[in-house]
This record gives C-alpha cells, sequence and structure tokens, in this order.
C-alpha cells in the first residue's frame, strides 16, 4: 500500500520552478464579479476545475495554437488558470499567477491565437453546461486583459 502510494505521488507531474515575483490579486488584471448567480452558473469551483482542464485539453489539441503550449508547465497552468477564473467569477479564490503582461511576455501571441483561445474556452463552457448569458458576462470581464496578452 506505501509503495502503491509512493508511486502514484511520483507519477503526478509537479510544477517547475520560476523567479520570485510579487503575489497579489491585483495581478490578476481586474476585480472579481460580485454575482453569486454567475459562480452557481459555473457550478462552483469542481465547474470551474472542468472549464479549465477542458479549455487546457482543447488548445492542446488544436493546430491552430497547440504550438505556443508545447514547452510549457501545464501543471501551473491550470492552477493559475483556476484561481483566476475563480478569482474573477467571484469565487473567493487568491490568484498567485504573475501580471497578464508578465505571465504572456515573449509568447508572441497573436489576436488569432487569442480568437482560438476564446473558442476553445467557449467550447468547454458549453461542455459544463455553463448558459449562454453567463459566458458572455465572463467573457466581457476577461475581455480588457486581451490589451496584455495579443503582443502582435
Amino acid at each position: 500500500m506505501i509503495l502503491a502510494l509512493a508511486l502514484l505521488l511520483q507519477a503526478v507531474p509537479a510544477e517547475e520552478p520560476v523567479d520570485p515575483y510579487p503575489v497579489s490579486n491585483a495581478n490578476a488584471g481586474t476585480t472579481p464579479i460580485r454575482d453569486p448567480a454567475l459562480w452557481r452558473a459555473f457550478h462552483g469551483r469542481e465547474g470551474v476545475g472542468r472549464v479549465v482542464d477542458g479549455m487546457v485539453d482543447r488548445v492542446q489539441k488544436d493546430p491552430r495554437i497547440a504550438d505556443i503550449f508545447k514547452g510549457h508547465d501545464l501543471v501551473r497552468l491550470r492552477r493559475v488558470l483556476r484561481e483566476h477564473f475563480c478569482h474573477v467569477l467571484g469565487g473567493g479564490c487568491d490568484y498567485t499567477g504573475r501580471t497578464m503582461r508578465d505571465a504572456h511576455k515573449d509568447m508572441g501571441v497573436q489576436q488569432a491565437d487569442m480568437g482560438a483561445l476564446i473558442e476553445n474556452l467557449q467550447a468547454s463552457m458549453r461542455a459544463e453546461g455553463v448558459p449562454f448569458h453567463a459566458q458572455n458576462r465572463f467573457l466581457a470581464k476577461l475581455a480588457p486583459m486581451r490589451r496584455d496578452v495579443v503582443q502582435r
């Protein structure tokens, strides 16, 4: 039993170390939405986790943008996206990631890449059963971050 647990723990990928940076909810790039109905529409933390996992799984398979994610720490990406979405949706989570500008620095993200990412996010929200109006409110809150993510 102990050996099986030790093998399982070894199989779980860990986050890669990063240079220190100031941790702050201000890094999320926006303030939380204060509407409990929106949080419920996303089915709480579990639903947000499924939306994030679905989106990350989709972008890894999407030939338009999969190369952008190759070589990136997907364990960290999933964690900080869960925190970010939870924070923005008013779920009471703290965001421990970097600023949008710092997180996407030197990635060369273009408008078309951002569009593909949003399509994958929308597909994940639909798969989770998030109502269309709730999806739109969330996307509207994220939209101003585009200027810090798209670099060319």
